[in-house]
């Protein structure tokens, strides 16, 4: 794992031996059971620790620097991850932080049996997976408004991430999103969808992932109000119809 070892240390991320052991079993397992299930494309040992590790681990000092702490930060906050797929940016950033309390969503039971699987391998504490669609959970009471952070990474257009990601976020907590190239146009697409939903931005930054080429950007909402009850709309329309 030199790979990541070396970005980690770029990025300023300590890690400890034990955590790039996780990681490694994390890559082994991903590669295992790409060979039953469309998890990612990318499985190859260097494409992972860049394209997957690398590129989740590079919001984490700009999370911490917004949320005034070291790196690691120590502070136990709550996060979700929605649209997590094979455990993206979530379950790296889980390594990194270990006092985060993270809830893994996704609407594929099979993606929740191998995070399950990931989980229990790893042996990270604080981590619940939750088979489901963004538009419901978002208006259900035990998840609505309930998160210090909300993240997400390639899931969809930012105008349609906002309606998906900010019904999660407590009044004063952050959502956290990857983008990569065009993520400029969409974010003036999104404005509107931001303000309406009760988001404020405090960062648009572009970020450079270490031994990664590609453009990479990442969107830092603050939640100053709350959500106003009709949002999200139901299963789809967020889709077909952004705000």
């Amino acid at each position: 794992m030199h790979t990541l070892i070396s970005g980690a240390d770029a990025l300023r991320i300590p890690l400890a031996v034990e955590q790039v052991e996780q990681f490694g079993v994390y890559a082994a397992l991903l590669a295992e059971w790409n060979q039953k299930m469309n998890l990612t494309a990318i499985t190859d040992w260097e494409g992972v620790q860049t394209k997957h590790f690398l590129d989740c681990l590079v919001g984490l000092p700009l999370i911490a620097e917004e949320i005034g702490a070291s790196l690691p930060p120590k502070r136990s906050l709550d996060c979700i991850d929605i649209g997590t797929g094979a455990g993206f940016p979530g379950l790296p950033l889980k390594i990194a932080w270990p006092g985060l309390k993270l809830t893994l969503v996704d609407g594929t039971a099979k993606k929740i049996r191998f995070l399950n699987e990931v989980a229990r391998a790893l042996a990270l504490e604080n981590v619940e997976t939750v088979q489901g669609r963004a538009e419901e959970l978002g208006r259900h009471h035990r998840f609505r408004g309930q998160f210090d952070l909300v993240t997400a990474r390639a899931v969809a257009r930012l105008n349609t991430l906002a309606e998906y990601l900010l019904p999660f976020v407590r009044r004063g907590g952050l959502a956290v999103i990857y983008k990569g190239p065009g993520a400029a146009e969409e974010f003036i697409e999104a404005r509107k969808a931001i303000e309406l939903l009760g988001g404020e931005t405090v960062r648009f930054a572009p970020v450079q992932a270490p031994m990664l080429d590609e453009e990479r950007r990442i969107l830092l909402i603050r939640k100053e109000r709350k959500t106003p009850k009709r949002y999200p709309r139901q299963q789809g329309l967020p889709r077909k119809n952004p705000l």
